[in-house]
């Protein structure tokens, strides 16, 4: 017989697992100091963010601001380089005797509001660009009388309120009168370019026995006219102060002499919410917006004086309101008007944020500002050749 026995081990001399202490989280202290460095960081970061947000809206306004002025300065220049256009195929025509009319706006006082960034119509001139209808629709036409008869001796005084025009080559009488409409403005130019009126149509144009018959608010004795009768201010004369001597206005037109229609092109600011002045052009009963935040437009030109010489009127300019202190200058004469120099000046938006320190040197207001001039001597004018 085999003995087996068995011996005992305690249990605590057995061999048990390794005791590992415990893990630890963050502690609180830990904790807080990591939020306040992520804090510090995000707040950098969003300020850097900010400040480079601000930045690039500056620069994005500054381009917008230049490109607007571009096209602003474009558009004037192309229109004024054809300005006074007078070309009619088939048609002798004399020398066009005006191509463009100003109307400034001296400043009697500050048109500025400093404390709400606004301008007023005191900071703006206006513009109009003279130039005839389009031949191939409204072609000229002779003046004549009630008679319709082409005779030196068949005359029109545009001081009786009425004038009479033959009728367009190739064109029947009533085709012709078709082309005139209440609210048209004419240009009656003589033969030989010396004598000018203009007037506004108050009636459509009809056909009367022989001729075509306009109907108009009467110019007065030597052709001039009130600005309420002839807003492009070719022979508008108000106030005290009578036309200057020396002007080409007349009030007789006869055959040979001429009846034109005209298709202006005014330029003007509307003011009408001081906060955003609009350069606006008109042409034609179609107006539209040609640049937004316009805080200056002025219009000067250069002339030939005594003949022989040119005298700039530089932003004192109209021919209603020059007075002639000088024997001889006829600053005031726009017939001699041989170029055009035009100031603009833009903003970009302005900035209703306190926050926003920024102010421009020009009006002090918190916004970019930038200018543009442009000389242009219009191409259809004769130059004084």
């Amino acid at each position: 017989m085999i003995a087996i026995s068995f011996r005992n081990t305690p249990h605590e001399n057995r061999p048990g697992p390794e005791l590992r202490p415990a893990p630890r989280g963050f502690s609180l202290i830990e904790l807080l100091v990591a939020v306040a460095i992520f804090t510090l960081i995000t707040a950098a970061a969003f300020m850097l963010f900010n400040q480079q947000q601000k930045s690039a809206v500056s620069q994005q306004g500054e381009v917008a601001l230049n490109v607007a002025l571009r096209n602003a300065a474009s558009q004037l220049e192309m229109d004024l380089a054809n300005a006074g256009s007078g070309y009619f195929p088939g048609a002798n025509l004399p020398s066009w005797p005006v191509g463009v009319t100003i109307v400034n706006n001296p400043i009697a006082g500050s048109c500025y509001d400093a404390a709400t960034f606004t301008y007023t119509a005191g900071c703006f001139d206006e513009l109009n660009i003279i130039a005839a209808a389009n031949s191939a629709s409204y072609p000229p036409i002779n003046a004549t009388d009630s008679t319709g008869a082409g005779g030196t001796g068949n005359c029109s005084d545009s001081s009786a309120g009425t004038a009479y025009g033959r009728a367009a080559a190739g064109l029947t009488l009533a085709q012709t009168a078709a082309h005139y409409i209440s609210g048209d403005q004419l240009l009656f130019l003589n033969n030989t370019g010396s004598k000018i009126t203009s007037v506004v149509l108050t009636a459509n144009a009809a056909v009367v026995g022989a001729a075509v018959k306009f109907t108009f608010n009467a110019t007065r004795a030597d052709g001039s006219n009130s600005l309420a009768n002839d807003p492009l201010d070719i022979t508008a004369c108000d106030g005290n102060q009578p036309c200057p001597a020396g002007n080409k206005l007349g009030v007789q037109f006869c055959g040979g002499d001429w009846v034109l229609k005209l298709a202006p092109i005014t330029y003007q600011v509307d003011s009408s919410n001081p906060s955003d002045p609009k350069l606006m052009r008109s042409q034609s009963g179609s107006t539209a917006i040609v640049m937004e935040q316009v805080i200056g437009f002025r219009v000067g030109a250069t002339i030939w004086n005594n003949g022989n010489q040119t005298v700039s009127t530089m932003y004192n300019y109209a021919a209603s309101t020059y007075t002639n202190n000088t024997p001889g200058d006829e600053a005031y004469n726009f017939t001699l008007v041989r170029s055009v120099r035009i100031s603009l000046i833009g903003r970009t938006n302005p900035s209703l944020a306190p926050v926003v320190t920024f102010q421009n040197a020009f009006d002090q207001g918190n916004y970019q500002v930038l200018g543009v001039a442009v000389v242009v001597n219009p191409r259809n004018l004769s130059m004084n050749d």
